[in-house]
């Protein structure tokens, strides 16, 4: 993904809000990243664009995005620059406010060909879970528990952008189910989300107190 400027907007910031937000049918996210792709207007996708598609689901959308790379092994330093928009994204969310991130990270765009390359890989996947997602438990989607989401993926996102080996897998399956729970209202993947969240402190807070215990005991050999 390549920096690149498009459209017209040149504020500092981009802000969902300032969009405005027509009714249109509600699509699922597998339907809108397929609408980009197919938009032969376009030469480049940015994650403005998906500002704008994405409207009052923009969160869920964005998270997701910047989460799935991380559920695989990634080269040294990935989780670090994955993780950075999570936390500009998850903090607002905690605090209520409206989705907006700096302009570098707005203007950030690829290829609509690679875009439709990626969408294309990512299809399958994406279906399954829309598959089983469905508005339920909704009061766990909304405000306040929206923001204790935006918490708990804060300390997730947190945790992404640690240079612990391996240690993102965890953290960005638990921001996925959160991000799909908050993408089409299920309360129940957000409670998976959760359990998830849950099994991620623990399993990296048993790392870092090894890692502590480790160090110690280092320390005390070299100066016994």
């Amino acid at each position: 993904m390549t920096a690149d400027v498009n459209g017209d907007d040149k504020q500092i910031g981009y802000d969902a809000a300032a969009n405005g937000r027509r009714r249109e049918p509600r699509r699922r996210f597998s339907e809108i990243l397929a609408m980009l792709a197919a938009d032969e207007k376009r030469d480049r996708i940015s994650v403005a664009d998906l500002f704008t598609a994405m409207g009052d689901r923009t969160f869920g959308a964005l998270m997701l995005i910047f989460a799935v790379p991380n559920l695989v092994p990634t080269p040294p330093g990935t989780s670090a620059i994955l993780g950075a928009p999570l936390i500009f994204l998850a903090a607002q969310m905690m605090l209520g406010k409206s989705p907006w991130l700096p302009d570098v990270i707005a203007r950030r765009s690829m290829t609509r060909s690679d875009f439709s390359a990626v969408t294309e890989r990512a299809a399958p996947w994406i279906a399954r879970a829309e598959r089983m997602l469905q508005p339920r438990l909704s009061l766990l989607t909304y405000p306040p528990a929206e923001n204790i989401i935006g918490g708990l993926c804060l300390v997730l996102a947190i945790i992404l952008f640690l240079p612990l080996p391996l240690g993102n897998i965890l953290p960005a399956l638990a921001i996925c189910l959160f991000a799909f729970g908050m993408l089409e209202r299920d309360g129940v993947w957000v409670l998976a989300g959760g359990l998830v969240f849950v099994a991620s402190v623990v399993v990296i807070g048993g790392v870092l107190v090894a890692g502590f215990m480790a160090t110690m005991h280092i320390l005390q050999q070299a100066f016994a």
